[in-house]
């Protein structure tokens, strides 16, 4: 019995001692996504870049992107009651508005059972499409689309294409 407490006395107190030398070393530790501002102090925000609004399509940046809204979209009611994104992109509308109308997707439920109108878990744009803006990228991208690659001229036939 009394080793079964002393144990249990030096389990507890090996803990303690983790504890402490975890907070020692924490104090350098910043986070990956604030940059070098320690964790417990308030970073800059980044900048808001203007958006554009030339309605020329980008290409995507990965695959399965979605596409970015290359025009202001601001003061746009986009809520429960009414989306104005389908005032121009509504597949019956892009006729009439010359807008790129929304993907079949967009009218699936989780079943893909094609619906009538815009699935309820697509209906708020704003949930995946971002206004276009003119600004460097973060970080480093190597993403080639589909397009591009099938622009590019063929390997002759038994060499293997360089990277």
């Amino acid at each position: 019995m009394r080793s079964t407490v002393w144990m249990g006395w030096i389990l507890a107190s090996q803990f303690v001692l983790a504890g402490a030398q975890a907070q020692s070393e924490g104090k350098g530790l910043t986070d990956a996504m604030r940059g070098p501002t320690p964790i417990g102090s308030e970073s800059k925000p980044p900048l808001l870049y203007p958006t554009e609004n030339k309605d020329v399509r980008r290409t995507r940046n990965y695959t399965m992107q979605p596409p970015t809204i290359p025009h202001k979209i601001d003061g746009y009611q986009l809520d429960k009651d009414y989306n104005r994104c389908m005032f121009c992109h509504a597949r019956t509308r892009t006729e009439e508005t010359q807008a790129i109308p929304v993907s079949i997707t967009h009218y699936m439920d989780r079943n893909n059972n094609v619906l009538a109108d815009v699935s309820p878990r697509r209906y708020f744009c704003t949930q995946c499409h971002v206004p276009q803006a003119d600004a460097k990228p973060l970080v480093g991208n190597t993403f080639t689309d589909v397009e591009t690659m099938l622009k590019k001229p063929a390997a002759p036939k038994g060499t293997a294409a360089k990277k």
